[in-house]
């Protein structure tokens, strides 16, 4: 039975953003957390510096580990509360991207489905969590086969590969350059979960899954320890499997920033202790994160300003081995990923901006099969100072376009970067003073509401967001789910 870390990875962040009402004196002990090596030189962020993508992006990654950040098995009673069996392995069960963009107090979070079908560092395709694995063993390999015999380095030096192998895989499907990195295991989740005293969720339905050991009744309810973690991992009876179990963790993780960002908890420093222990435990971050700026970055969020997503997904049931028919995988388009990845801090600081934009009409077609997709792409240029055109729909195409006439070149180039970096093209044929955009079925910028969300399985027709019209999980909200 696979049980994974889940959302816990998330909860590192959460505790350092409450450091900024519990102060810095007493968030400086986490500089005693593990580090690992896992951000290339050239792309480490210096303290106070706005990265060029216009977003501090952090990955989050939960690992099916029945150990301790020393490699330490854990402790039979622990696993027992936790209805875990002795072994793991190491796959990946949860990755989640936390954007935050240059200048904002603003955080989009998306979770990447733990078997979307990607090319892999080193070469070929496979399923994303196992980039972890083979990254792993692949150093401890070498290490092996270059005469080094101790033991310890061999795990150590093998994990920051396996790290590092995750944080690439991730970069290339989101086209998003990781600036820092967090792990952690099912300690992590056990321990935190418990310091903040438990965390409000609610359910349509009563459930009860013997493989998770979940039995909840239906309705509000709070959950801590191993029934937090029956929640986020339950998958049998669950709409949508795999896909409705991310949207249980980005509904407990919403509930969870709520939580720790509130005033009862920050102002409780006992509670605020028992996270930072919690953290140190079993939590590893990236060696050149340096908290206490972030902190400062960080000061004023709320957790009700922390919304999460899912990736846009081309098939949930990808059958992507002719030898194994029955092998399934989670197919996913990494243009519409980077698409989507980009629209969440909109245009890239560096992109040609509107001159007078209020005297440029934007049309916009859906050639696409969303729903009500065209007028909200139009309301969105609307927002940004264009002036609405017409809506409608165009010939079904799977790709979008953005159209203009050489006098708004730069006008139709800023829309399309807008729109999450669409392809441009120059044509006499559109009218003097307009800009048109045609929406393709692989559309999942701004206005698609949320990207990939819960998916009930099935193929979705030809690259349409899966789930595109689930709202987005905020802490603002009740959040009741299946």
């Amino acid at each position: 039975m696979r049980i994974a870390g889940k959302i816990v990875v998330s909860t590192l962040a959460l505790v350092v953003f409450a450091g900024t009402a519990y102060g810095y004196s007493t968030l400086s002990s986490l500089d005693d957390v593990t580090r690992s090596s896992v951000i290339d030189a050239g792309k480490q962020t210096e303290p106070g510096e706005q990265p060029a993508d216009g977003s501090l992006d952090i990955l989050l990654l939960g690992r099916d580990s029945r150990a301790d950040q020393q490699g330490n098995p854990l402790p039979p009673d622990v696993l027992r509360e936790l209805r875990a069996g002795p072994n793991g392995d190491d796959l990946t069960d949860t990755l989640i991207v936390l954007r935050i963009p240059n200048g904002t107090q603003t955080v989009k979070a998306f979770s990447i489905p733990r078997d979307s079908y990607v090319p892999l560092p080193g070469g070929g395709k496979g399923k994303i969590n196992a980039a972890y694995g083979r990254g792993k063993a692949e150093e401890a390999s070498k290490l092996r086969a270059a005469g080094e015999t101790d033991k310890d380095k061999i795990e150590q030096e093998s994990l920051t590969a396996g790290r590092r192998a995750t944080r690439q895989a991730v970069e290339d499907l989101t086209g998003v350059t990781i600036d820092h990195f967090a792990e952690v295991n099912l300690l992590s989740f056990y321990d935190i979960s418990n310091a903040i005293g438990g965390v409000e969720v609610c359910l349509n339905n009563a459930t009860k899954d013997p493989d998770s050991g979940a039995n909840f009744p239906a309705g509000p309810q709070k959950i801590s320890g191993a029934d937090a973690l029956a929640f986020v991992r339950q998958r049998h009876g669950v709409k949508g499997s795999d896909f409705g179990r991310m949207r249980r963790q980005q509904v407990f993780l919403a509930s969870l920033a709520h939580q720790v960002l509130s005033a009862g908890t920050l102002s409780d420093p006992g509670k605020v202790g028992d996270l930072i222990d919690a953290v140190k435990k079993s939590v590893v971050l990236d060696d050149s994160w340096n908290l206490l700026d972030f902190i400062g970055q960080m000061r004023g969020i709320s957790g009700g300003g922390i919304q999460f997503s899912t990736i846009p997904v081309v098939n949930p049931d990808y059958r992507y081995s002719k030898s194994d028919p029955r092998a399934t995988a989670v197919q996913v388009d990494p243009v519409q990923v980077k698409q989507f990845a980009a629209s969440l801090i909109g245009a890239h600081p560096a992109s040609p901006k509107p001159q007078a934009p209020s005297g440029v009409v934007v049309d916009v077609a859906n050639a696409g099969d969303t729903s009500g997709l065209a007028q909200r792409v139009s309301d969105v240029v609307k927002d940004k100072g264009f002036t609405p055109g017409t809506t409608g729909n165009a010939a079904a195409r799977r790709t979008s376009l953005v159209r203009y006439g050489a006098a708004l070149a730069t006008q139709g180039k800023a829309v399309a970067e807008l729109l999450g970096g669409l392809a441009t093209a120059e044509s006499a044929d559109v009218p003097a003073g307009h800009i048109e955009v045609t929406l393709g079925q692989v559309y999942a910028g701004p206005g698609t509401s949320s990207g990939g969300g819960d998916t009930g399985g099935g193929d979705t027709g030809g690259g349409a967001a899966a789930g595109a019209g689930d709202t987005p999980i905020t802490g603002a909200g009740d959040n009741c789910v299946d």
